[in-house]
């Protein structure tokens, strides 16, 4: 086991959004190693809160950051563990590292092996939704899922797919990051505008996690661009075939106005797992759980615990 392995139970904690976000403007607490070779980077965790152990993992273009809003909610009643998937954050690597979702898959896979987690509940949004469905189908360790506005069985939508359409022209990563550094044009539809309900929320703290590092960090953007250039629709059409062997409870959140996973198809989504169930959080988006932390926490603290 490696010397990276933290036992369950770390009793500090975070009561609220300030001290939520001051927690991802410092180191993490440890990083665990990605793969079992050398290069393949680090990823970074953070562990606040006491109760039964809960992960979360995290989408593109963002980091573990993305759920500080959600743990003053939940840290009185459950750890959790918030990642850094390698590229993101305050996860180590650099320009040689391998880059792609069966890699982060592995991670995931790689980190609950680490911290020697054998009752754990998992939280995931975006394409970390995607990602954990696919790391930990049918995991006796996992006693629960929530997932939080992410890919489904279905297929893509026209916002989705725009995103990979550009991902191979030259220069796109230079683009992608001009867009996103100017607060107008980021709220345009065919860049991330509709991804809040208020458009106000694409700036602030959504701009210094997330939006900065690729506007101004050429390190950050390019990682993010090599992470978007690996994504295989593979992955999104083997869902309906990966549900059927997730055997736990799964709880379903979904803004009522994502335009990127529209909430019409996480209806027809329950019926493709044994056993799940759908919360739809009014007055959100693709970033629910940002968006309306109180509302989400309060819908899946029972699912977590």
């Amino acid at each position: 086991m490696s010397t990276d392995r933290m036992p369950a139970g770390n009793p500090s904690t975070v009561t609220t959004a300030a001290e939520a976000a001051a927690l991802f403007r410092r180191p993490p607490d440890r990083h665990i190693a990605a793969g079992a070779v050398a290069g393949a980077g680090k990823v970074a965790v953070r562990t606040v809160g006491t109760g039964p152990d809960v992960l979360f993992v995290h989408g593109w273009p963002v980091t573990g950051a993305t759920y500080r809003t959600l743990l003053p909610h939940l840290a009185p009643h459950v750890t959790c563990h918030v990642i850094d998937l390698v590229g993101a954050g305050s996860s180590e690597y650099d320009d040689s590292t391998p880059l792609s979702v069966d890699g982060h898959i592995a991670a995931v896979r790689r980190v609950v092996d680490e911290f020697g987690l054998d009752d754990v509940a998992v939280v995931g949004h975006d394409s970390g939704g995607m990602i954990v469905r696919h790391a930990l189908a049918g995991d006796e360790r996992v006693r629960a899922m929530v997932l939080i506005d992410t890919e489904q069985p279905s297929g893509l939508s026209w916002r989705f797919k725009a995103f990979l359409a550009g991902r191979h022209l030259p220069g796109y990563g230079r683009a992608l990051g001009w867009l996103v550094g100017r607060p107008r044009l980021r709220r345009l539809p065919l860049v991330l505008g509709g991804a809040f309900d208020d458009n106000a929320l694409l700036d602030g703290e959504f701009d210094e996690f997330f939006l900065r590092p690729i506007s101004t960090n050429p390190t950050g953007r390019k990682a993010a661009i090599r992470l978007l250039d690996s994504f295989d629709t593979a992955h999104v059409y083997a869902l309906a075939e990966v549900h059927r062997r997730i055997d736990v409870p799964v709880h379903l959140v979904w803004g009522e106005h994502d335009p990127f996973f529209p909430v019409a198809a996480a209806r027809d989504m329950v019926g493709t797992f044994p056993d799940a169930r759908l919360t739809v959080i009014e007055g959100a988006s693709l970033f629910s759980h940002e968006e309306r932390p109180a509302a989400v926490a309060e819908a899946i603290l029972p699912t977590l615990t």
